[in-house]
């Protein structure tokens, strides 16, 4: 579990980088109107969407304050992988090994 804590981290730190990198050298609405004219820019959108709205729901199935659901909802919406990522760090680092914890947040 130690392992796939600091993947997440590590993945969190590379998204963020990249999220940052992106909006200070790149036209979010240019490039992304560049991306959705191609088929597999569709495609990639549709598959980021539904990973969105799973992910989200595991995510509703944890949290016990429907507001912090909420936020962290918004965060996935804006953010994405990045968001994932420190969703998971947190969840294994409040799991302190326990994989039941880990799953189920609320629930146990």
């Amino acid at each position: 579990m130690k392992a796939a804590k600091y993947i997440a981290l590590l993945g969190f730190l590379i998204m963020g980088f990249s999220i940052i990198y992106g909006f200070m050298y790149s036209n979010f609405s240019a490039d992304g109107s560049q991306i959705l004219a191609l088929t597999w820019g569709k495609v990639t959108l549709i598959d980021i969407y539904f990973m969105f709205f799973i992910f989200s729901g595991w995510i509703y199935y944890r949290e016990p304050n429907f507001i912090k659901f909420v936020g962290w909802f918004l965060l996935m919406l804006v953010f994405g992988a990045a968001t994932a990522c420190l969703y998971l760090y947190i969840a294994f680092d409040r799991s302190k090994g326990d994989w039941e914890q880990f799953w189920s947040g609320k629930s146990t």
